[in-house]
């Protein structure tokens, strides 16, 4: 039965990535945006809508569709787990539609929206969905994804700063600027850490629990990378893979801790 329902999560989760995804695309495609965009192999979007536009529709359509899949897994979920999992599913479900068109104008929430969807709300709705309540260490948990994915998203825009402010975009980057995005992306490392640490040191038991460490050490680099490079978009690209590696190694090792330390 649990894997079945983790089956059931993980393909939720897949369809809400892609509907976000696509969506973006849709829309960033008829704003204008990424006909602008210096692309770099982790922002800017794919490029794939300028190099075939006659595409647009049917990209349109496919993130509405991803976007419906995730919700007929919703209610099936909710009706066997009970109601206390609808306001995760409302409120996943009102960031992927508004991302794009209304949440990337405010920079405050645009910040914490990434997290907030790929860490808050999916770690604590599949805790529900697989346990029938929430916990503490969960909570706890889904602040590391929460953080990694807002830094992914912030270091991100680095590149694509002036082409999202001719399209209208206002996220943290371009009104409170490059001095305060590095700050932000800093702090946010290190809270990501002290969640890793404060996660080992209440739940984990084995020694080499510790190696869910290891990623601190290419954060640091990837923050050090921004704070003397910001200018400098071919400087930054290993700062970005950097920090791809972060958001990937750390939840999977803190996760395999957690799970082994049972």
């Amino acid at each position: 039965m649990a894997w079945g329902l983790a089956a059931w999560v993980l393909l939720a989760a897949i369809a809400a990535h892609i509907s976000v995804n696509m969506l973006n695309e849709y829309f960033d495609y008829k704003s204008g945006l990424d006909l602008h965009t210096e692309r770099t192999p982790f922002s800017g979007g794919s490029g794939a809508l300028p190099a075939m536009p006659e595409a647009l529709s049917a990209v349109g359509w496919g993130g509405l569709i991803a976007l419906l899949i995730t919700v007929i897994i919703g209610c099936f979920l909710i009706q066997l787990r009970g109601w206390a999992l609808l306001p995760l599913g409302l409120l996943g479900c009102a960031i992927v539609l508004t991302y794009t068109q209304w949440i990337n104008k405010m920079p405050l929430l645009c910040l914490i929206a990434p997290g907030l969807g790929f860490g808050s709300l999916m770690v604590m709705g599949t805790q529900l969905v697989l346990t029938g309540h929430y916990s503490m260490p969960a909570l706890l948990v889904s602040l590391v994804p929460f953080f990694l994915v807002n830094n992914l998203l912030l270091l991100n825009q680095f590149p694509d700063k002036d082409a999202d402010e001719r399209a209208g975009r206002r996220h943290l980057l371009i009104i409170y600027g490059n001095d305060a995005a590095r700050m932000v992306f800093a702090l946010f490392n290190l809270c990501a850490f002290i969640t890793v640490i404060s996660a080992l040191a209440l739940y984990a038991s084995l020694p080499w629990s510790l190696l869910a460490i290891l990623p601190a050490l290419p954060a640091a680099n990837a923050t050090w990378r921004l704070f003397h490079f910001n200018d400098d978009i071919e400087a930054l690209k290993p700062a970005m893979a950097l920090n791809v590696i972060v958001n990937l190694a750390t939840p999977a090792l803190l996760g395999m801790a957690l799970l082994l330390s049972r």
